[in-house]
């Protein structure tokens, strides 16, 4: 294994089960602005991705009524969705594996920024953290350009000494798009097998966060 110096993770599906509230979220926003309802399935899609990306994934619509949606969606999930999570099993233990072996930690995910601090600082993540960023409102940073944030801020200037560990597609093309290594997790809500994460550029393929620390063990 390489001599990682910093661990960048994924948010949703990768260190936190999200799908409840995110999902009533959805259903909530559906109602509101009187969209076909959606089978669970494609609700759960949902979990993950940048939410506009989402609406035009499963409704066809532009751009503004995407915007138009995330909005609806992100003024229910702050009140009552955002803390309907659960951390996956032993994730607390990567945690202090990785912070006694000296490596950096930080969090690069699609959840709105102000949305994932509150999240991270509710269940306790933030304590292990040296950087944590999230997406704007609009849309406009990649996980690429989210990724590199990280990067700077845990003040590693070789890049490949740094891994991201992520549940779906979006988070192997922001980490080959930031020039870092790939994890891929297969127990959150994009890959569901370790064949899935085959697609794509990765040193790992996990299928439980106990996989993960064996592997930086």
């Amino acid at each position: 294994m390489k001599d990682y110096q910093a661990i960048l993770f994924d948010l949703d599906g990768t260190m936190l089960n999200t799908s409840i509230g995110v999902m009533e979220s959805v259903e909530y926003t559906i109602e509101t602005l009187g969209y076909r309802k959606l089978p669970t399935e494609a609700l759960r899609r949902f979990v993950g991705p940048p939410i506009q990306d989402s609406f035009i994934r499963e409704y066809g619509v532009d751009k503004e009524e995407a915007q138009r949606g995330a909005n609806v969606f992100r003024e229910y999930y702050k009140n009552q969705g955002l803390l309907k999570a659960e951390p996956y099993d032993n994730l607390y233990d990567l945690f202090e594996l990785l912070k006694n072996q000296g490596k950096k930690i930080a969090v690069a995910t699609y959840k709105r920024h102000d949305y994932a601090m509150q999240i991270l600082e509710h269940f306790k993540i933030s304590q292990y953290c040296d950087s944590m960023n999230g997406a704007d409102n609009n849309n406009v940073l990649t996980k690429a350009d989210i990724v590199e944030k990280c990067i700077k801020e845990c003040s590693v200037t070789d890049k490949s000494k740094v891994v991201l560990i992520g549940d779906s597609e979006y988070d192997a093309i922001g980490a080959e798009g930031g020039g870092i290594d790939f994890i891929g997790v297969t127990y959150g809500f994009g890959f569901k097998t370790k064949a899935d994460v085959a697609e794509y550029n990765h040193v790992l393929a996990a299928d439980s966060i106990m996989e993960v620390m064996e592997f930086f063990k």
